[in-house]
């Protein structure tokens, strides 16, 4: 599946407020950002119960479990770029062209979205 295929089916099954002000337009990216949070939250919590209970051996059922929270945000990811007017093409394609000009700079470790 390509993600402009996803981010189109993902849309039809939308069912959130557009929150914003009371008075004015909605904002249709507010609620999947909250969301991208929560679910990140998720996927922390599964790793952080291998570390703890498991010494990171992942069992099928632990790595499906992970998998379906990345699905989770996935789904937010592209309701916040839909919802902004991105396409999460768009967003792919400017990411792996910020990492590779990272990399032929020698500045992929480090820190700061700048450098």
């Amino acid at each position: 599946m390509e993600f402009h295929e996803y981010q189109e089916l993902s849309k039809k099954t939308v069912d959130y407020p557009l929150l914003g002000p009371p008075r004015g337009r909605r904002v249709p990216w507010i609620y999947p950002a909250l969301g991208l949070a929560g679910e990140t939250g998720e996927i922390v919590e599964k790793v952080k119960k291998l570390v703890r209970d498991a010494n990171l051996e992942v069992t099928l059922d632990q790595k499906n479990g992970i998998r379906d929270e990345l699905g989770d945000l996935l789904w937010y990811m592209a309701q916040m770029a839909t919802g902004l007017g991105i396409s999460l093409d768009e967003v792919a394609t400017s990411n792996l062209a910020k990492l590779s000009s990272r990399s032929l700079r020698g500045t992929v470790r480090g820190q700061g979205d700048s450098r």
